[in-house]
């Protein structure tokens, strides 16, 4: 009679290790981390770091067409962006944390018609806070000599935010679609809106600098005009898409009902970023 020998051999011959299946990740690896939420979550944050990082370059981008024009212009536009960063856009960005809490509870608990309500609250708040900031932004000479900066780069800087006045606007507006996207965890549209708009205002900045010769007023000028073309894209895309059909029912006046619970939650986030970008 022949000796005992296993009924099974070892996929990967004698003494091996068992293969795993293709695309599975090693054993060792199961073990340590959860890789299907990793996965998932790397889906959601890839996406998301392009987007910010299209929109954040946007005004760089301006600022660096505006250091060919001379060591005042540059210095002008490193004044004025570091300004509208700390006085302006830091701020909605906060303001616009509101709809992280809002809007995810309503998604949670299926009340997906309150999504398109807390979005078109904020969009308000965000109008009226962009108002106030704009007033804000008229007087930014006297302000930076009042903080003793050099008159020649304070009126370069006074310069490059007026003309940023209408892209606050928009920007204000984009912090509340992505967060209304973002809680629906819908965001490749996101990327296609940021980088697309980012990619033209390279384009745009060397015409409006370079080719017309408008200078530092061109350079500020193409923020406002690639925010707004960027709000836009997205914007029509909420409204056209099928997949928003439960949570975006179009405008409503019901909105104005929910403007001050938006407030009370949009105001300490707002100022919980202000402080994170003053470094406090």
């Amino acid at each position: 009679m022949s000796s005992a020998a296993p009924l099974l051999e070892p996929a990967g011959g004698k003494g091996g290790e068992a293969k795993r299946p293709c695309g599975c990740p090693p054993a060792w690896l199961r073990r340590l981390i959860d890789t299907e939420e990793a996965w998932a979550q790397l889906q959601f944050a890839v996406p998301m770091v392009l987007t910010n990082m299209s929109y954040y370059g946007i005004p760089l981008v301006s600022v660096m067409f505006s250091g060919h024009l001379g060591d005042v212009h540059l210095a002008g536009a490193t004044l004025g962006n570091s300004w509208a960063t700390v006085t302006g856009y830091a701020f909605v960005t906060g303001m616009s944390g509101a709809l992280e809490t809002l809007c995810g509870q309503a998604y949670g608990a299926r009340l997906y018609r309150m999504l398109g309500l807390y979005l078109q609250s904020s969009l308000i708040m965000s109008a009226v806070v962009s108002m106030v900031i704009a007033v804000l932004w008229l007087f930014t000479e006297p302000l930076l000599l009042c903080l003793r900066q050099e008159p020649e780069v304070s009126r370069a800087a006074a310069v490059f935010i007026r003309y940023q006045i209408p892209g606050l606007f928009a920007f204000s507006f984009l912090q509340c679609l992505i967060r209304y996207l973002q809680t629906q965890s819908i965001v490749l549209p996101l990327v296609v809106c940021s980088v697309v708009p980012f990619m033209l205002h390279i384009a745009l900045n060397h015409l409006l600098v370079n080719v017309l010769g408008f200078g530092l007023v061109g350079a500020s000028a193409a923020i406002s005009i690639t925010l707004w073309f960027s709000c836009m894209m997205l914007l029509g895309y909420v409204m056209r898409s099928k997949e928003f059909s439960e949570t975006w029912k179009g405008f409503s006046t019901d909105a104005f009902n929910y403007v001050m619970p938006t407030i009370k939650l949009a105001t300490p986030s707002a100022i919980m970023v202000w402080l994170g970008v003053l470094g406090v």
